[in-house]
């Protein structure tokens, strides 16, 4: 069978899943899935239907990006439309077997939305709504998914990730397919015109790093994914590695194809484990395919993919500190020129591309680069991934074109911030990055425009904050953060750092002087200036924008000795509210200093000079939240 049969096979085969008189249910099991008890909930189903001797068949799928409502399962019966059920508990899994799947009952109150049959097989795609059931929505007329474009993001939740049959019914390797009867260079100009630029964060053109690559002299050249994702807050490229493995993959056989190159690595942290057994898996089905080895489909193209495992060392997403590790050494950047495409891994011409990156090569390739550039603004084409954390409602995977603004993706996306609350800012670029006020809410979510208000795109990791936040806190959190990822080499990253660290651990305690603000600026800017790599050259930065933006929170602990948020523990004290206190006790059994006195159903108290400030009674008070942060009185 050649590989065009394959695929006809396999679009016969997902066609006749979803359309078969065996019912299906498909269980949402990427991390965010695990976690929340999609396990579980398979468990409990299959137990039900073996018990009940019914007949159907459950898959594990990725992960949709709604992480705020998992576990999700999907239910697809013929003559009905597919239901996404949310926040399933055994309970509940139990009870949808014996309804909906062995039944006629779908349970629409357990419901979160519906996808027509047509859809679930021809893709997601733009513009695709139908209500089936009254009451119940069309899943991606939801708020949080009708502004999104899942273009990266299309098959997430809806194929399994470790059948590459699955992803051959969505047209994958159909880019591969015509990319390896092109020239290189007109594959270049493909991804020229498609305007893509790198989606690790710097921006830098895609087609350019190849070409300069492709147009070396020399016969040996590598291909790197860089699938080393470790900005805190940071979870597009995991997700996507667990959901749609073969996406990145088909993008790297196109990438090695171009410029030349026979080998290709995947550069994975070790703390991403089910990314790893899905890229190991969809790895092994290639070869079974013969589509790594030699002699690729007949076209004279030999490539081989290997996974190099990371310890988890943040500077290793760093281009030369990744060669580096890979090469077995210490990962330690080193000064460049040259760059990695002139003299990268074992001293031969090297790209470097994220899994994004690779992922909208395979999007370009397959569906056109005219498709691709359709959305975005200005030197700023495509749709971009970006996770939510935070403070905020709707916590989760999200794909947009660039253009959006904070606001949009924050409010009308994210649902706004939690418990009502007031928004304070959001930290974009991990710790390279900055933290926005309000004021720049407005700001378009684009590669320039970010830098312009002081801050970087960086992968695509979103944290939002809300008044309880304290910046002088948050900016000691990602220095120190970056002090403990420094990898030594550089004296400005490894000694300047940890002394804007002491000064910051200083103020947080409420032992900061007048002086501080000034040196805080002074050290930054000497990092900066002087750093190896860009690591240290960023690393001051959520110091400078909560110095910039933030200067009465940092008055307020130096001066009056205050946290305005109340996050900072020395400088926060507890009391309970005698109004709202029922004499639970549960703050009483939780203190660990017996710092809590008091009857059962009367009003208790907190002696301030046993009292360590470790917040343990004001989280068991979650009922009457009788237990108030409150600043204490400086003698």
């Amino acid at each position: 069978m050649n590989f065009n049969d394959l695929i006809k096979q396999s679009k016969a085969e997902y066609r006749n899943l979803i359309n078969n008189e065996t019912p299906v249910v498909m269980i949402g099991a990427a991390t965010c899935g695990n976690s929340a008890g999609a396990q579980a909930i398979k468990t409990t189903m299959e137990d039900e239907l073996q018990k009940n001797q019914g007949e159907c068949k459950i898959i594990e799928v990725g992960c949709i990006g709604l992480c705020y409502e998992e576990p999700i399962i999907t239910i697809i019966k013929k003559g009905s439309p597919a239901i996404f059920y949310r926040q399933l508990t055994p309970k509940k899994a139990k009870k949808l077997i014996n309804s909906y799947v062995l039944g006629d009952d779908p349970l629409l109150e357990y419901a979160m939305g519906t996808v027509s049959i047509k859809q679930f097989e021809e893709g997601i795609g733009e513009g695709h709504s139908e209500t089936v059931f009254d009451g119940v929505p069309a899943l991606f007329d939801l708020p949080v998914l009708k502004p999104q474009v899942r273009r990266i993001l299309r098959n997430c939740g809806f194929t399994d990730p470790t059948n590459i049959k699955h992803y051959l019914a969505k047209d994958g390797y159909t880019g591969f397919l015509k990319a390896i009867k092109l020239k290189p260079d007109e594959i270049i100009e493909q991804v020229k015109a498609a305007r893509l630029r790198g989606r690790g964060g710097a921006g830098f053109p895609t087609w350019l790093k190849w070409q300069l690559c492709m147009e070396s002299e020399s016969e040996t050249k590598y291909l790197i994914c860089n699938a080393d994702e470790g900005d805190p807050g940071a979870f597009m490229n995991r997700s996507l590695l667990e959901s749609d493995p073969h996406s990145v993959l088909e993008g790297i056989l196109i990438a090695g194809y171009a410029i030349g190159a026979k080998v290709g690595y995947i550069y994975c942290r070790t703390e991403y484990p089910l990314a790893l057994k899905r890229l190991k898996n969809a790895i092994i089905q290639l070869r079974e395919q013969g589509l790594l080895g030699e002699d690729i489909l007949g076209s004279g193209f030999d490539f081989d993919i290997q996974i190099k495992e990371g310890a988890g060392a943040f500077v290793c997403g760093e281009e030369t500190a990744l060669i580096a590790s890979i090469e077995g050494k210490r990962g330690m950047p080193r000064t460049r020129p040259p760059f990695p495409t002139t003299s990268g891994l074992w001293g031969e011409p090297t790209v470097i591309n994220n899994v994004e990156t690779m992922a909208s090569v395979a999007l370009i390739m397959q569906k056109g680069p005219e498709l691709f550039a359709d959305k975005g603004i200005e030197n700023n084409r495509g749709t971009k991934t970006f996770s939510l954390a935070g403070q905020i409602k709707n916590t989760g995977l999200i794909e947009v074109p660039l253009g959006k603004t904070l606001r949009e993706v924050i409010y009308d996306i994210g649902g706004g911030i939690k418990e009502d609350k007031k928004f304070k800012a959001v930290q974009i670029g991990g710790p390279s990055g900055g933290c926005l006020p309000e004021k720049f809410l407005d700001t378009s979510i684009d590669y320039d425009s970010l830098v312009g208000a002081g801050a970087i795109m960086g992968s695509g990791g979103l944290v939002v904050m809300d008044d309880d936040n304290c910046m002088v806190d948050v900016a000691r959190y990602f220095l120190e953060f970056v002090q403990n990822e420094s990898c030594g080499k550089c004296v400005p990253c490894r000694l300047g750092t940890r002394q804007m660290l002491d000064i910051l651990t200083d103020i947080t305690k409420g032992e900061g002087k007048d002086s501080d603000e000034n040196l805080l600026h002074q050290l930054a800017e000497g990092i900066r200036a002087a750093s190896l790599c860009g690591l240290g050259q960023t690393a001051p930065n959520p110091v400078l924008t909560t110095l910039r933006f933030f200067e009465d929170e940092y008055k307020a602990h130096i001066q009056e000795k205050k946290c305005p948020a109340r996050e900072c523990k020395s400088l926060t004290s507890f009391e309970v509210d005698p109004q709202l206190c029922t004499g639970c006790m549960l703050c009483l059994k939780s203190c660990p200093v017996e710092a809590v006195t008091g009857e059962k159903n009367e009003v208790h108290h907190i002696d301030q000079d046993k009292c360590i400030q470790c917040g343990t009674c004001f989280d068991s008070c979650y009922k009457s939240k009788a237990i108030n942060r409150v600043s204490p009185k400086i003698s």
